[in-house]
């Protein structure tokens, strides 16, 4: 049996089977673009995106665009979301600490391919809905918490990859001391226009950092919401 049937047959099983057309389309676009791991491409095919936005946007929700969720928040364009989980899962790893929950679809791309998810929203009704949407969806192994995501998550540290979808200016240093090591970093980081997606890898020798590409995320946000 394919990942892909394993994933039809577990987590999102039968959950909107109408848009498989659309969603083909998507994944298509995706590898066109050198999304290459077919894991991350098999679990966003099988993903129901719709789910995760307004009613009114799911017509436009297997386009490769960021949408709204409210809050002045988005849903992170697909591209992004397959490069950002590609980069982190370069190499296994069981336990994942997620910055900014969001509507809960990076979540639920991330859940799939790791044995445990601790995902982080200062916006509490974005994250008590993603909480519900994807117990919803049948997924079991992500830790949900209300709180500021870049001050990591100590009770569960330490972590064999961070991903953050939320910019910062730099990388909090708690982050990095909750790092295993051989864990990777994958975030955002800048300002306003001037934005790069990071790759930082923590080796017994020290920090390894690179730069991917230019990207545009919402600003990290002030206190709790």
């Amino acid at each position: 049996m394919s990942y892909s049937d394993q994933l039809h047959k577990s987590q999102y099983a039968g959950i909107g089977m109408t848009s498989d057309r659309t969603r083909k389309r998507l994944i298509d676009q995706l590898r066109t673009m050198g999304i290459n791991d077919t894991n991350v491409l098999d679990v966003m095919q099988s993903l129901p995106r719709h789910v995760f936005v307004d009613e009114a946007l799911a017509s436009r929700a297997y386009e490769n665009t960021a949408l709204p969720i409210g809050h002045g928040q988005t849903i992170s364009q697909p591209y992004t979301v397959a490069l950002m989980t590609q980069t982190l899962l370069n190499k296994p790893r069981a336990k994942v600490l997620e910055i900014g929950t969001g509507c809960g679809y990076q979540t639920a791309v991330l859940a799939p391919l790791c044995t445990q998810v601790v995902s982080i929203e200062r916006i509490v009704k974005l994250h008590r809905a993603a909480r519900d949407r994807l117990y919803d969806l049948g997924v079991r192994n992500v830790v949900f918490r209300h709180g500021d995501g870049f001050a990591g998550m100590t009770d569960y540290a330490p972590f064999d990859g961070i991903l953050a979808a939320a910019v910062s200016e730099d990388v909090p240093p708690e982050l990095i001391d909750q790092l295993a090591i051989g864990g990777r970093v994958v975030m955002p980081v800048g300002r306003d226009a001037r934005q790069h997606l990071i790759v930082i890898d923590k080796t017994s020798n020290g920090l390894v950092q690179q730069e991917i590409e230019a990207v545009r995320f919402v600003p990290r946000l002030a206190g709790l919401g």
